[in-house]
């Protein structure tokens, strides 16, 4: 590879909600598999703590930093891998749907809170109020999570662009309703144009790795999480999308080249 291009590890981990030790072993294991892949980054999944809107986060989220992002910093320092990664967040007596951006010697080099989330999640989750960018020996990475890349709120990768981002990597739960068909319109459509509207504007790539399994609780209640994890190129066109399902664990790599 090139100076100029990044191999990155698509981490399309399970999550289970409210199965904090298991989720967060799955997420140590895609750290280790993404370096022995030689990644230089891995992106793990939304909330790959506790699940996405789950009622335990109330009971079981941690500080940021805390013993729960102490665990992933760990691992990119053991593995030498930056690591993108979502967590729930406790902020006092708040909550937030937050990521972190570790480098590679196991330090927190930025956090962002969600400030696009979805209606009913404000019921949990707090709004983030800024935007992060961070330089590293691999370029200039931005980081936000979901939503934040809606085409409605694509206001906030062009934020990210102007400070200076090369790359834009996004934690995400992507869910689908009881009986949603993928054969008959096939997931990710809504991604793919606000995504590929964003990198053509910007040429800035974007990656956004959704977890897969089960939503429980909330008014999304019986929804399923189903990966179909997303990289498009600076020039907007679809790299790679990893398979649809709430089953479909994998960690899927990726070459992107910078603009």
């Amino acid at each position: 590879m090139d100076a100029r291009t990044l191999r990155i590890g698509m981490a399309q981990m399970l999550v289970v909600p409210g199965a904090l030790e298991d989720n967060l072993a799955r997420a140590v294991a895609m750290i280790h598999a993404a370096a022995r892949e030689r990644c230089a980054i891995v992106v793990l999944p939304e909330c790959l703590d506790l699940g996405w809107t789950s009622a335990t986060a109330g009971d079981l989220a941690h500080p940021i930093p805390g013993p729960v992002s102490a665990l992933l910093c760990e691992a990119a320092a053991s593995a030498g891998i930056i690591v993108v990664a979502g967590l729930t967040e406790r902020d006092g007596d708040r909550l937030f749907n937050a990521a972190i951006l570790v480098g590679a010697d196991g330090t927190i080099l930025a956090k962002h809170r969600k400030i696009n989330e979805i209606d009913f999640a404000r019921k949990i989750y707090g709004a983030g109020t800024s935007l992060h960018v961070v330089g590293t020996e691999q370029g200039v990475l931005g980081i936000n999570i979901c939503a934040d890349n809606a085409f409605s709120s694509l206001a906030l990768g062009r934020a990210l662009d102007a400070m200076g981002a090369e790359i834009l990597l996004s934690p995400c739960a992507w869910a689908v309703p009881p009986g949603f068909d993928n054969a008959v319109r096939p997931y990710g459509d809504e991604w793919v144009t606000a995504y590929g509207a964003l990198a053509r504007e910007t040429g800035m790539p974007v990656i956004g790795v959704s977890s897969v399994g089960p939503v429980v609780g909330g008014d999304w209640d019986g929804w399923r999480c189903i990966g179909a994890s997303l990289a498009v190129g600076s020039d907007g066109e679809v790299v790679v999308q990893a398979p649809f399902g709430d089953l479909e664990e994998t960690l899927v790599t990726v070459d992107i080249a910078l603009g």
